[in-house]
């Protein structure tokens, strides 16, 4: 297998790469370019001999604009308007991932009142997790049909929704309507994982990867911070007659609230519909955008497939350990403080480092991180493992094991972007969220399993495993060229 993984390298290094060229204008389009524009009585700057400008032919930029009634703006702005929809996207998913964050502290706390028993208390944040990967279909679809801003406006609005059902039900004592409520907080993480392909619409192909990594980055100050006001918001409820632990959700639902109001009032214009309007020849139809055109885009290309299991593998390997870690820990006599400590670090190796991990994947390409994703969470699964009681060496493997889940997501997910025809990729993207939080969701459950019947270090093994057909998938992808923006194109 690896004598035709050669010769088709070989191979594909002899194929000249297709030249890109750039529009001279870009239409700003709040929504989908109509399919047979009339073309304007003047000619864009640009295109003196009223020849269409760049990759959109059979029009000129102008025209998706002209027939849509909307007004168009110059290449040159579009570095502003980039600027302006990662700002939008940062400070949502700064309060996104605050919500989630506090919420998801308490979810197991919350469960255990409610249910009045401990072994259900596992049940509250696998609902979340279910919540997100069942909701990530239906709003990948309507941020198909009408763009990501409405996606992500309901998907907050849902996560709140959510939020306030499972205070009404920690009020009343009923623990189905908390499972319920859960499922619905799931939409919120939901709307903060699109969120990094929203980044990804209008980014040069050739900084991506950086792109996604900003809107990742940003979920580290909800991560580090909501933990940590948990307490007060536990205290605000507390003459409300409420379990103290359903205070951070109606805080949850507040920055959920304002997260939606974020993108409501200030994405604009909808970053997928701007980005469409730069391919007014590519497929317009609901079945060329349906998810059944995702799902046959992703299988027509060998690196879109690569991207999907990457994503999901790691992600999978990294919520299997990393939700056991903790219980390890406790076996080996660490305290809380501890343990408090190395989830920490872990986190930060997650969120923290993704810049770094986006400008390496821009810089290197797709395929060379994710080959450093597999040997990060290679490292991290023998590291943890053998861990034993010496307590820093376990630290070190779950902070290699989020650098790992970082260098993973960033790399996949802007690889699947790439791989993918423009009209099918909200698609395709909903499919990469259902596959990856369906696979964490089995992991998390069967990790459990696996350390009460044999040990967490047959647990992280099995980790490691995980990640033997997904490095010979990618030493099989074909990857055109090396170095910046080298994947940035091409299909496998």
């Amino acid at each position: 297998m690896l004598a035709h993984c050669a010769r088709d390298r070989i191979l594909h290094s002899l194929t000249p790469a297709a030249p890109v060229a750039r529009p001279a204008l870009i239409a700003l389009a709040a929504r989908p370019a109509p399919a047979a524009p009339v073309a304007p009585s003047v000619p864009p700057p640009g295109a003196p001999d009223g020849r269409p400008v760049g990759p959109l032919s059979g029009a000129w930029p102008v025209t998706a604009v002209e027939g849509a009634g909307l007004a168009p703006v110059a290449v040159a702005d579009l570095p502003a308007l980039r600027r302006r929809v990662s700002a939008v996207l940062v400070a949502s998913q700064i309060l996104g991932g605050l919500g989630v964050a506090t919420g998801v502290a308490l979810a197991a706390v919350l469960a255990k009142e409610v249910s009045g028993t401990e072994s259900l208390s596992g049940l509250a944040p696998t609902a979340t997790v279910a919540g997100t990967a069942v909701l990530s279909v239906p709003l990948a679809a309507l941020m198909t049909a009408r763009g990501r801003r409405p996606g992500l406006v309901l998907a907050y609005l849902i996560g709140a929704a959510g939020a306030v059902v499972v205070v009404v039900a920690s009020a009343v004592g009923n623990f189905p309507l908390l499972l319920v409520g859960m499922a619905g907080f799931g939409a919120a993480s939901s709307a903060n994982l699109q969120a990094r392909f929203a980044a990804a619409d209008l980014a040069e192909p050739s900084v991506r990867a950086r792109a996604i990594s900003n809107v990742v980055w940003a979920t580290t100050i909800g991560a580090v911070l909501g933990p940590n006001i948990a307490a007060p918001a536990g205290r605000s409820v507390s003459a409300l007659g409420v379990p103290e632990a359903s205070g951070a959700f109606v805080w949850a639902a507040g920055a959920f609230l304002l997260s939606a109001v974020v993108v409501a009032v200030l994405l604009r214009p909808d970053p997928l519909l701007t980005a469409r309007a730069l391919e007014p020849d590519a497929d317009t139809s609901a079945a060329g955008r349906s998810l059944r055109a995702g799902i046959a885009a992703v299988a027509a290309s060998g690196r879109a497939r690569l991207a999907l299991m990457t994503v999901a593998v790691a992600h999978t390997a990294m919520v299997s350990v990393m939700s056991m870690t903790p219980v390890d820990l406790g076996h080996h006599g660490a305290g809380i403080d501890l343990i408090g400590l190395v989830i920490s670090g872990h986190i930060a190796g997650m969120y923290a480092f993704s810049p770094v991990m986006g400008r390496l994947a821009d810089r290197f390409g797709r395929l060379g991180v994710i080959g450093l994703s597999v040997g990060l969470l290679a490292v991290s699964a023998l590291l943890a493992g053998t861990a034993g009681g010496r307590h820093a060496q376990t630290a070190a493997g779950l902070f290699l094991l989020g650098l790992g889940w970082s260098a993973g997501l960033v790399s996949g997910s802007a690889l699947l972007t790439d791989s993918v025809p423009q009209a099918a990729r909200a698609a395709a993207q909903g499919l990469s969220d259902l596959t990856m939080n369906t696979a964490a969701g089995v992991g998390g459950a069967v990790a459990g399993l696996v350390v009460a019947r044999a040990s967490y270090g047959w647990l992280t093994l099995g980790a490691a495993l995980l990640l033997l057909p997904l490095a010979a998938l990618a030493l099989c992808t074909r990857g055109p060229g090396h170095g910046r923006g080298s994947d940035a194109a091409g299909a496998g």
